[in-house]
């Protein structure tokens, strides 16, 4: 079994897991189950990078029930639609479009009445999509302690946090401007656990998190005191009860449709018919990037030296979304960064390749979703190390031609994560 085999075989797993978090499947299967008859008017909302998709798919279920709708989604991943509009918009910094396109969802839903729907829909990136900052907080400043966030290591559940208790709209406060209008969100899950106050930080969903969470989460990275100060003063009242704190209860029904573990399930199933002995490690990794691409090189080598976990040929598969501390100034994201601390451990080890992509098909500001290597790559372009101090894995990748190029996938269930071990010779 080759390395050109193992890296296409790589590429045919990935595109497995693709298939298994198509969204427009999702929702179609899910409101062809339902009788939407009953309601007066139904809007669609919402926001996120598979937001055309899932409106595409809305239209072709409901049709002529649609009164209407807006969905925020990002620059190019767009689709032709007649009855719900689709506003394109800044990611993963949100800007003003977005704040725009967020002003207007929340007055279709403050403008939904008893008898009528509001059919939500989210998917990743519907956070940065969906932007509208609480009273006394402008869009720069938001977006300044979203950049900070960002690059000091802070998981989506600790950004989201923060981000429901400077929005006027997320954190179920979508579906309190709704009342009394009835409000049903279908969900693309991009976090980890799937947990309904967290993907796209929890519009209609109950809200765990609070003021003082938000707070303890500047703390711990050390940056109360760079955020601006419209940013620390309204988190600073709002823990000392001056502001009123998120809904605690909502009556929004909120689904989950598509998830990480649903797409690494498939990933699996594929790997398994195209022969490997195929192991599922778990679909809620998180933690810096570096590290996390120092373990999976250490099972690969295990396999690829002693046959465990598995004996070759074998397949062992990962999910969820790592996080990258921005040390160097270079252009990359934290799937290509994890193939490139990855390769740099692999180094040497025969019939072995590690692979990492975004299921959106990008991988920060980048047009890549992620990249693949070899224990063979080094040798191709031996100074890595140098790269990856300066995060810059996207101009190592380039020149080699092993950057995961997919172009928008009109999805988002996180990354997904593989090592591949031939049988050899």
């Amino acid at each position: 079994m080759s390395v050109r085999t193992l890296r296409r075989d790589a590429a045919r797993i990935f595109r497995s897991a693709l298939a298994a978090a198509d969204p427009a499947g999702a929702v179609e299967c899910h409101l062809a189950r339902r009788d939407y008859t009953r309601y007066r008017n139904v809007y669609v909302t919402g926001a996120g990078k598979a937001g055309a998709a899932m409106a595409r798919a809305a239209e072709r279920v409901l049709g002529a029930r649609i009164s209407g709708g807006l969905i925020n989604v990002k620059d190019g991943h767009t689709a032709k639609l007649r009855r719900i509009e689709l506003n394109e918009c800044g990611h993963p910094v949100p800007d003003e479009r977005g704040v725009a396109g967020a002003r207007r969802i929340a007055a279709i839903a403050a403008r939904a009445g008893r008898g009528d729907l509001v059919l939500c829909l989210i998917s990743g990136g519907a956070s940065a999509l969906m932007p509208l900052p609480a009273p006394g907080i402008t869009l720069e400043e938001k977006q300044a302690a979203t950049r900070l966030l960002l690059s000091c290591g802070a998981t989506i559940h600790e950004i989201n946090a923060v981000r429901k208790h400077i929005s006027a709209i997320k954190g179920g406060q979508l579906a309190r401007l709704a009342e009394p209008a009835h409000v049903e969100a279908l969900l693309l899950s991009d976090v980890i656990g799937d947990n309904l106050d967290v993907i796209g930080s929890g519009p209609t969903a109950p809200d765990a998190s609070t003021f003082a969470g938000a707070l303890a989460i500047l703390d711990k990275f050390a940056i109360r005191e760079r955020v601006p100060a419209s940013v620390r003063g309204r988190l600073e009242r709002g823990a000392a009860g001056e502001v009123p704190e998120t809904p605690k209860h909502s009556a929004a029904m909120n689904t989950v449709i598509g998830s990480n573990r649903l797409a690494v399930d498939a990933a699996a199933a594929r790997a398994r018919e195209l022969g490997y002995r195929t192991l599922i490690l778990s679909s809620e990794i998180e933690g810096e990037t570096r590290e996390i691409a120092r373990m999976h090189a250490a099972i690969a080598r295990e396999i690829a030296r002693r046959g465990r976990p598995l004996k070759p040929p074998a397949c062992v598969i990962t999910g969820g979304e790592t996080t990258v501390t921005l040390k160097g100034g270079g252009l990359g994201g934290r799937n290509q960064e994890f193939v490139l601390a990855a390769a740099i451990e692999i180094a040497g080890v025969p019939d072995t390749v590690i692979f990492s992509a975004g299921t959106d098909g990008t991988d920060g500001p980048t047009d890549a979703a992620g990249a693949i290597a070899d224990g063979a790559t080094l040798s191709r372009k031996p100074d890595a190390a140098r790269y990856l101090e300066a995060n810059d894995s996207y101009r190592y990748f380039a020149p080699l031609g092993d950057l995961v190029v997919t172009g928008p996938t009109h999805t988002n269930v996180m990354d997904v994560r593989l090592i591949l071990v031939g049988a050899g010779k």
